[in-house]
């Protein structure tokens, strides 16, 4: 039977938020009345939602779940559902949540009406401290502004692709992924959808300021050359400075001014000019790192399991109807 919607539910760790989860995703699914499935995407987690996805998937053939070997990052999870997809729709949520799966019907009317992606757009954040806030409003914003592409502000994973934008997804391989700003890439009609993030159901979050950072890094370096222009900026600004100080320092020396004597002046120059080369050197590190991945060719993410390795209870054809 064909599949209208996959659902893309990455997991880590997310053991007390799965029942509930499940549950609502089911009840908002069940009353659409079309085929759908649940990929639940197990990034490692080292608790027992490993188990209670193989139950799901027993008791119920529309969970058809993707185990990881190890922890591959949430970014890598999200790759790997698109690749088992089999839907017409296909829609990205995350497993706190913080995202409601209430909002996927306005995400499908949105599609129904002809849109290929259509994303979620936080207009309220509850739960989240002022400087997770204000981070995120300047993130969103500092790659507007950097990048050639369209991200929308405030917009996160959570949103429905049409199968004709996931097929192209699924050929870009990059190692360092940034999904929402590839979604934007491709271009195809889109659209947003504003709703109100809620509180983290349970748990701790995934994302502390160490892993934002790293997601902010890779959609900078994936998306813009703006940091290999800022480096340019800094070494024809030290140049600047250097052709602008030797006629002062030659006239200063030839009337007998005091001003530039000892080491001091040649200490501050050495430092910067070092401070600038250095900043630059790692900037172009970065870049020449994410080359050093994507040389390699190894696979993205393995596979422990997949949802063939999965036999339900009842009959495998058996797929989730409205009464």
């Amino acid at each position: 039977m064909d599949i209208t919607y996959s659902i893309i539910a990455p997991i880590y760790n997310e053991l007390e938020n799965l029942p509930e989860l499940y549950r609502r995703i089911k009840t908002v699914m069940d009353a659409l009345g079309e085929p759908w499935e649940l990929i639940p995407v197990d990034d490692g987690s080292t608790d027992e939602s490993t188990a209670l996805i193989a139950q799901l998937a027993q008791s119920d053939p529309c969970v058809r779940p993707v185990i990881f070997s190890r922890n591959f990052g949430h970014q890598i999870a999200i790759t790997a559902g698109w690749d088992h997809a089999r839907g017409q729709a296909v829609i990205i949520i995350d497993a706190d949540l913080q995202d409601p799966p209430e909002v996927i019907p306005d995400l499908i009317q949105k599609w129904r009406e002809g849109y290929e992606v259509v994303y979620a757009v936080r207009a309220e954040r509850q739960g989240e401290s002022w400087f997770k806030k204000i981070s995120a409003a300047f993130f969103y914003r500092l790659i507007r502004y950097i990048t050639d592409v369209n991200i929308p502000v405030d917009a996160g994973d959570f949103r429905l692709m049409d199968r004709k934008v996931v097929d192209v997804l699924k050929r870009m391989r990059e190692r360092h992924r940034f999904p929402r700003g590839m979604s934007a890439w491709v271009g195809f009609r889109q659209i947003g959808v504003e709703y109100v993030r809620a509180p983290r159901f349970a748990g701790e979050t995934k994302y502390p300021f160490r892993k934002m950072l790293k997601l902010a890094l890779n959609a900078i370096t994936g998306f813009s050359y703006f940091p290999l222009q800022v480096a340019t900026f800094f070494g024809f600004f030290s140049a600047g400075l250097a052709i602008l100080a030797i006629p002062i320092v030659a006239i200063l020396r030839i009337t007998g001014s005091r001003f530039f004597e000892g080491q001091a002046t040649t200490l501050i120059a050495v430092l910067f000019l070092g401070g600038v080369q250095l900043i630059s050197l790692g900037i172009l590190g970065e870049y020449i790192g994410r080359i050093y991945d994507e040389a390699k060719g190894r696979p993205l993410y393995i596979v422990r399991q997949g949802p063939e390795d999965f036999q339900p209870t009842q009959r495998a054809d058996q797929i989730h109807k409205s009464a």
